[in-house]
């Protein structure tokens, strides 16, 4: 994929047709499943049936773009090897996919903003796509660029979460509690453990050639949306936190309460 005129072409057909896909799957394939599949769907209220078909697209796109990101930062020496200027081809297809997916929840979120809408998402998506852009037109960053899609691993556990909460699992319950602890300790180790190493990383950057060749608007986009993006997890870290420690300090009091009655 060229980082001219045909390859961005390329990459935004590829946005599309990202953009396409997710709303086939949020509207028909999601719905479709969910009644044949799941015993509780039927009966959930029009609004949570709106989130749980948004949640289970977020839950493919996190799996395919996390799963890929992985693969490229293991796997992808050009890129691995130049952080700034590497080439860019895998990771343009992985964030044409990931931007074709924001656009679709950014719609889902201004059409259904009763039942999905949030401050902290709007400001995350429009970060992401924000300092994205340079990485389709430009091929710029790719690195960088990559390294945060690893952070969409933690999302089906938060999806999970949900799911159980809507079917009424209580908190107690064996699979909610491992999920609980999944969610929180995937949620540290990709989104929170990793910023100290990333911006040492971006620190390492700075004066060097590749750098200045960015030029100021590239630097602003990633040096910003950076920022952005790492404050909003922080407060999504705290908020998980907090529920984990709910979830197992009453599946504690639960096991409690059960043993005192076998005396």
């Amino acid at each position: 994929m060229a980082r001219g005129p045909a390859g961005m072409d390329v990459c935004y057909m590829i946005v599309v047709g990202s953009f396409l896909v997710f709303q086939v799957l949020f509207h028909i394939i999601t719905p479709r499943l969910s009644t044949l599949l799941s015993w509780g769907y039927k009966n959930l209220s029009q609004e949570q049936k709106t989130e749980w078909d948004s949640r289970c697209v977020s839950t493919i796109h996190a799996v395919v773009v996390g799963g890929l990101a992985l693969y490229i930062l293991w796997f992808d020496d050009p890129v691995n090897r130049d952080h700034i200027w590497g080439d860019p081809k895998l990771v343009k297809v992985n964030i044409a996919i990931a931007s074709g997916y924001l656009i679709n929840d950014l719609l889902l979120l201004l059409r259904h903003w009763k039942t999905l809408g949030d401050r902290f998402f709007i400001s995350h998506h429009l970060a992401a796509l924000y300092a994205y852009q340079y990485v389709l037109a430009r091929g710029l960053l790719p690195y960088f660029a990559n390294f945060r899609l690893i952070a969409e691993l933690s999302t089906p556990f938060v999806n999970q979460r949900w799911f159980f909460e809507v079917l009424q699992f209580p908190r107690s319950t064996r699979l909610v509690v491992l999920n609980g602890v999944a969610m929180s300790v995937s949620f540290f180790l990709v989104r929170i453990a990793v910023i100290p190493s990333y911006y040492l990383k971006v620190a390492s950057t700075f004066g060097t050639a590749a750098f200045h060749r960015l030029g100021l608007g590239p630097q602003c986009a990633w040096i910003i949306s950076s920022v952005v993006l790492d404050i909003l997890n922080t407060i999504w870290m705290y908020k998980i936190a907090r529920g984990c420690w709910k979830i197992l300090f009453t599946s504690q009091k639960h096991r409690k309460a059960e043993l005192s009655k076998s005396f």
